[in-house]
């Protein structure tokens, strides 16, 4: 049997994360606690979930998540293109500025600006983790059991602190 106050199967989780690049730039991190019931419809990806059997609050891991596995992939060179700086609304002229694009069908997507010249503007639609193996790097906060409710749904119905936080679902 599990401990109580370790992380497995059908424990709520709280944690928090910040997710470095391959440089150990941090490019995401949330501070929000975030509560989720272990191994259930919430899943984390697996070298995460890995790390974080049998961790109790305080205990800190990272694991590495691969473009193959994570959910932002290989770079598509297709979704890079140029376009002349003449043809780009002057607020767009800015390496890490958005504008998002829609085709015939209504469905829209979002692409960066990655270069600005006097003479071109490079806009690329890839995830901006696409080809890099990011590291997730996460803090445990608070481990509990699940309720018979949360198990048959998935979901944590409240924290395991004193703070309910957000639900990641």
């Amino acid at each position: 049997m599990a401990s109580p106050n370790k992380i497995s199967a059908g424990k709520v989780v709280q944690f928090s994360y910040f997710i470095t690049d391959e440089s150990g730039k941090v490019v995401e991190q949330v501070d929000l606690p975030l509560n989720m019931v272990f191994m259930m419809h919430n899943r984390l990806y697996d070298s995460v979930e890995q790390a974080l059997v049998g961790c109790g609050a305080g205990d800190q891991v990272a694991a590495d998540v691969p473009p193959t596995v994570g959910s932002w992939g290989e770079p598509d060179p297709s979704l890079i293109f140029t376009e002349a700086t003449d043809n780009v609304p002057p607020p767009f002229r800015r390496v890490g500025e958005e504008v998002q694009f829609q085709n015939e069908s209504g469905d829209t997507k979002t692409f960066r600006i990655t270069s600005v010249t006097r003479e071109s503007v490079t806009l690329d639609g890839n995830h901006p983790f696409a080809g890099q193996t990011m590291k997730f790097h996460v803090k445990v906060l608070a481990v509990r059991d699940a309720t018979a409710e949360e198990m048959r749904y998935g979901i944590p119905s409240g924290a395991p602190g004193a703070d309910p936080g957000a639900t990641m679902h």
